[in-house]
């Protein structure tokens, strides 16, 4: 389904963005991995270059690219060496995200200009610079990895900036799914569970693995939103609300520890 589409990307070197990229690459799809890590992180698995060697033993075609989301030129400069490379872009995957789950007075501001740069203001200027080239496409589709807004202050209370930037994520689609109507579809992904990553092992410590599923259900899910026609738009998927409606039944197979 997704053979010749071109997908950009964010955070693909690693975890959920490269979990959506190996589905995509399976088809044949190219893959534009906009990620930061070139040289190999002490403590993080992955670069660049090695997750474009696993989406090329997939079937895909990769295309690395050193993009921080707060720098933006680098993500122009990915974009249109995307276009030159592929031809064009037809899907977004906005996922590359930072997360620091403190509260208020526990928050470094460094933290606080981290998360709303990448979170917010690199997934509304990557959305920017792709649209242009998602309106040239037959069947466009942004998809941010962020939450259904719930205005419950329990979301909020022990990590008001975390939910503050994701929620800006959120009203990307919100905003971005009415206006390109007709023309791109927006939507939002989002993990019923926790989702077993590098990321969640820093943030949990050692043995949070056993309460967490495996990526693999949210790149199920992406494939199967990245692959409605543009009329499905302005959703706030939850991935296994769209899996049982799609007929699986089965969801222990997404478990580290069955049951």
């Amino acid at each position: 389904k997704l053979a010749g589409c071109t997908l950009f990307i964010t955070g693909a070197s690693r975890g959920i963005g490269k979990a959506i990229a190996l589905k995509a690459a399976k088809d044949g799809a190219n893959i534009v991995i906009a990620a930061k890590t070139a040289e190999p992180h002490p403590t993080l698995p992955g670069t660049i270059y090695t997750a474009a060697a696993e989406i090329e033993a997939a079937g895909g075609k990769a295309l690395p690219c050193v993009v921080n989301v707060r720098e933006e030129q680098q993500i122009i400069n990915a974009v249109e060496k995307a276009v030159k490379t592929f031809g064009g872009i037809d899907i977004l995957v906005n996922n590359a995200s930072a997360i620091s789950l403190t509260g208020t007075l526990e928050t470094e501001t460094k933290k606080v200009n981290l998360m709303m740069d990448v979170n917010v203001r690199g997934t509304y200027l990557t959305s920017k610079t792709c649209l242009p080239h998602l309106r040239k496409s037959r069947n466009p589709h942004i998809l941010n990895l962020s939450p259904p807004m719930n205005m419950n202050p329990m979301w909020f209370k022990n990590h008001c900036a975390y939910t503050i930037s994701k929620y800006g994520m959120s009203m990307c689609v919100l905003g971005m799914a009415e206006e390109f109507r007709g023309e791109v579809a927006v939507n939002a992904l989002w993990p019923k569970t926790a989702i077993h990553t590098a990321a969640l092992d820093m943030l949990g410590g050692s043995g949070i693995e056993k309460q967490c599923r495996k990526t693999d259900i949210l790149a199920d899910a992406a494939y199967c939103i990245l692959t409605k026609p543009k009329s499905f738009t302005g959703n706030f998927v939850i991935d296994e609300v769209l899996l049982r409606e799609e007929g699986v039944k089965d969801f222990d197979v997404y478990a580290i520890a069955p049951g």
